[in-house]
């Protein structure tokens, strides 16, 4: 029994702490490109584009809803673009558009969006205004999804747990039938009896769950430490805060108490049908 419930609490703190670790990925991209927006320069002329994309910038400056301007230098530009065109005569050949990134003060909604649109094209009319967040927004649909499978997973692990419990206390009655009746016999009550099974599972799933905990959290450090080292900015946003960290915690007695409620159930029930 502890075996099977520590297996069962292992898994279940993976898949809780993958449920938590996008939930807050997704949470904290969100907020974060909510109130950004980069602002595009279109010309083929650089001389042109280069004079447009600071004339903007100045002017973007002057609104009472922007709170940082910078505009990204050509170097960093090639830097972004080279994994999908590679290395060659980017500039040249492929004209580049001047990137303006601009931070506001509130979140990037229609009327914001509009009011940046309105002051970029006095001055450039090849400028385009795009949030930042429809940038990654599909990403963040992907992450939401695997969060809510997450969550569908630790509640069929919930049930698995649940079963494995109740057939260890039909096990267990089997096992002690002529015990019970000579209880009985001797004034014991259902509920005396079902207290005798029920303390023993809840210390077998106490035990299985601390081991299953153990093992979850050993994982879930290996991992940290890996995708801290990958240096992608998402990949580093699924971290786990201490919030997330006492909810793990506490499956273990969230088990327990799932497997002593289990288990009274199913012990009370079949202790009727023997009378």
């Amino acid at each position: 029994m502890p075996w099977v419930i520590a297996i069962m609490i292992f898994l279940m703190v993976l898949a809780t702490a993958a449920g938590l670790a996008f939930s807050e990925a997704a949470r904290s991209v969100s907020d974060d490109l909510s109130s950004r927006v980069t602002v595009q320069i279109v010309e083929a002329n650089a001389d042109v584009r280069n004079r447009q994309s600071e004339d903007v910038a100045a002017s973007l400056r002057g609104l009472d809803i922007v709170a940082q301007v910078r505009v990204l230098p050509e170097g960093e530009i090639r830097e972004l673009i080279e994994p999908w065109l590679g290395t060659q005569d980017i500039g040249e050949d492929i004209p580049l558009p001047a990137l303006i990134d601009v931070t506001l003060a509130r979140k990037a909604g229609p009327a914001e969006l509009e009011e940046l649109q309105s002051a970029a094209a006095q001055l450039s009319s090849a400028a385009r205004v795009e949030p930042s967040s429809g940038l990654i927004e599909p990403v963040i649909d992907l992450v939401r999804s695997l969060q809510w499978i997450a969550l569908g997973l630790v509640f069929l692990l919930a049930a698995a747990t649940a079963a494995a419990v109740i057939i260890s206390a039909r096990a267990a009655l089997n096992t002690h039938d002529e015990t019970i009746g000579i209880i009985h016999l001797l004034g014991g009550t259902d509920r005396q009896i079902s207290k005798l099974f029920q303390r023993r599972i809840a210390l077998d799933a106490l035990l299985g769950g601390i081991i299953g905990l153990v093992g979850g959290a050993a994982i879930i450090w290996l991992l940290g430490m890996q995708l801290s080292a990958l240096g992608s900015g998402l990949v580093q946003s699924l971290g786990l805060s201490w919030q997330s960290m006492l909810i793990i915690a506490a499956i273990p007695i969230m088990g327990m108490l799932l497997a002593m409620m289990t288990a009274r159930m199913t012990i009370m029930g079949a202790l009727k049908k023997i009378l």
